[in-house]
């Protein structure tokens, strides 16, 4: 476990130095928001319960349960928040949740299956560090907050070994209610996998499945209630309450997997290049490269072990992920064949048609994880050659996927006024702030200003998912007020507009719209040409702490 650690530490050397300071190369705008989720989440210890938040998007707000907002992650690291800043609570969070998905499982598959320690410490390390985990890394912190999934899985195997079936269903209720507000998504594919391994056994290895029924539907029954009890509320909030969305944001047509990525390598692996990207949706969405040595591994496990019931069930179950991980269409090297991928058949399905078919592919790690640990375990009994073939072959396919650091790349500092907590001399509590420029999906710099604050004021705009598109349907952030607009393209273009009676008018009314206590201008480009506009909507501003302040 301290290993696991120490690979976390330096996949994520790039980010230590100064977090404030550094971003991750691939996906900072995601980082920026993450960061505000993680200060929006520390507030829970301030009494803030608020599952539709008024603190972006002011004053209409953003359902946190349709966007992924890692609120347990938050409510957890809310020490460190308050202490040292967001930046290093999400710096700590993408380690931890690498070396604790790792750790977990090697626990799992070494006291819960009682596995060789050997091969538990090779599924753990490929479940910690897969190149899925490594991809999502980039700021998908929902995706790789994996640590309660080896409990969920433990609780279900205490279940079918007739182990305190009541108590172990409370436990499970409770684990899978907080692995809701950790990673809804993750939970999703979890229980998605262990019905197919389920369905599975009942076809191959019924006997094994048959005793273990009854303790079994005792404890998800229990689990089941328990969880209604819980989430009813939250999952009403995230699928009817206010700011709520019908529909997934992405198409599943573009988060496909292509075929030929299941053989390449991605550039988050020692023998991987950046060439590969062009096999995946994008550099955050590389969850199929396993590399054809793998796979040649994981063919042989299969067929060394074909006689157990778990092999030939978590076969079944992965290539049904694998299948689903097509999306609707089957595209091979970039090319798209025509020929309709198993994923048409969810198409259409409430709630699950909004998932991301590429995704289905996380599936697979634990299961060859798995395959791997029992492969290594059986070998290690056996007398003959196969001890070695099977143990060194494990071996030759995982070193190539060893994980390397994480890029990263500088970005501003948060300016004084922010850090230093000037902003309470405009701002009333509970308040809304307008950063100049306004926060933008394309653009979301402007909310670590919020996020320095521990987003003690609300910000108008933002970057998020809510009920902005056609016929109420999800889009990503809002149409800008008209003052906003405005700003906007003095941002793109440098043009200062002609600022008349009109234009003022409707900035003192965009500023009542958003219950505005100040606007200001910090650090950005065209800073001169946004500075005299705003002169000209509010009147002359005030410099305090390296920002410009308009009272309103």
């Amino acid at each position: 476990m301290l290993a696991y650690l120490a690979i976390a530490a330096f996949v994520t050397a790039g980010l230590w130095p100064s977090p404030g300071t550094r971003a991750l190369a691939v996906n900072p705008a995601d980082q920026t928001l993450t960061e505000w989720f993680l200060a929006q989440g520390a507030r829970f210890w301030t009494g803030d319960l608020s599952l539709v938040s008024d603190r972006m998007n002011s004053p209409e707000g953003i359902n946190l349960l349709a966007n992924a907002t890692n609120l347990l992650s938050g409510i957890v690291l809310a020490p460190v928040t308050f202490l040292f800043g967001a930046p290093v609570s999400f710096a700590v969070l993408v380690a931890a949740n690498l070396a604790g998905t790792a750790s977990g499982w090697y626990l799992l598959f070494a006291r819960g299956f009682r596995l060789h320690r050997a091969g538990a410490a090779a599924g753990g390390l490929f479940c910690g560090f897969a190149p899925a985990m490594l991809s999502q890394s980039n700021s998908h912190l929902h995706i790789t907050a994996q640590i309660l999934i080896p409990l969920i899985v433990y609780c279900v195997l205490r279940l079918t070994r007739a182990q305190t079936p009541v108590r172990t269903g409370v436990a499970l209720g409770l684990l899978i209610a907080l692995q809701l507000f950790a990673g809804e998504e993750v939970l999703f594919l979890t229980a998605l996998t262990l019905a197919l391994l389920t369905l599975s056994y009942a076809v191959v290895g019924w006997q094994q499945l048959r005793a273990a029924l009854r303790p079994l539907g005792i404890g998800l029954g229990v689990a089941a209630g328990l969880a209604i009890v819980l989430l009813g509320y939250p999952l009403w909030v995230q699928f009817a309450g206010r700011q709520s969305v019908p529909n997934g944001l992405f198409p599943p047509s573009y988060f496909s997997a292509d075929l030929a990525s299941y053989l390449a390598y991605s550039p988050y692996s020692l023998a991987g290049s950046e060439e590969s990207v062009r096999l995946a949706p994008n550099a955050t969405e590389m969850n199929t490269f396993l590399g054809w040595p793998l796979l040649l591994v994981v063919a042989a496990c299969t067929g060394y072990l074909f006689q157990s019931a778990y092999v030939r069930a978590a076969l079944v179950t992965g290539l049904i992920a694998a299948g689903l991980s097509f999306g609707p269409e089957i595209v091979v090297g970039g090319e798209r064949t025509g020929v309709a991928g198993p994923y048409v058949l969810l198409e259409g399905l409430p709630v699950v048609d909004g998932a991301l078919p590429s995704r289905f592919a996380l599936i697979l790690v634990p299961l060859i994880a798995g395959l791997l640990a029992l492969t290594v375990h059986e070998a290690m009994q056996a007398a003959d050659l196969s001890r070695y073939v099977m143990t060194g072959g494990i071996a030759l396919a995982l070193v190539p996927l060893l994980p390397v650091q994480l890029g990263t790349v500088s970005r501003p500092e948060v300016p004084g006024f922010f850090s230093a907590g000037h902003w309470e001399k405009c701002v009333r509590p509970g308040g809304v702030l307008v950063p100049v420029p306004l926060p933008t999906p394309a653009a979301p710099e402007p909310l670590r200003w919020a996020t320095a604050a521990n987003v003690a004021f609300g910000v108008p705009e933002g970057f998020f998912i809510g009920p902005y598109g056609a016929e109420g349907r999800a889009a990503m952030g809002v149409y800008s007020q008209p003052t906003a607009a405005l700003l906007h393209e003095v941002h793109q273009k440098g043009t200062v507009p002609v600022i008349g009676p009109p234009e003022r008018e409707q900035a003192q009314r965009d500023a009542r719209y958003w219950n505005a206590s100040c606007i200001t201008l910090g650090p950005s480009t065209f800073h001169d040409e946004l500075k005299l506009t705003l002169d000209g909507l509010y009147g002359q501003g005030e410099r305090i702490a390296g920002v410009w302040v308009w009272r309103v």
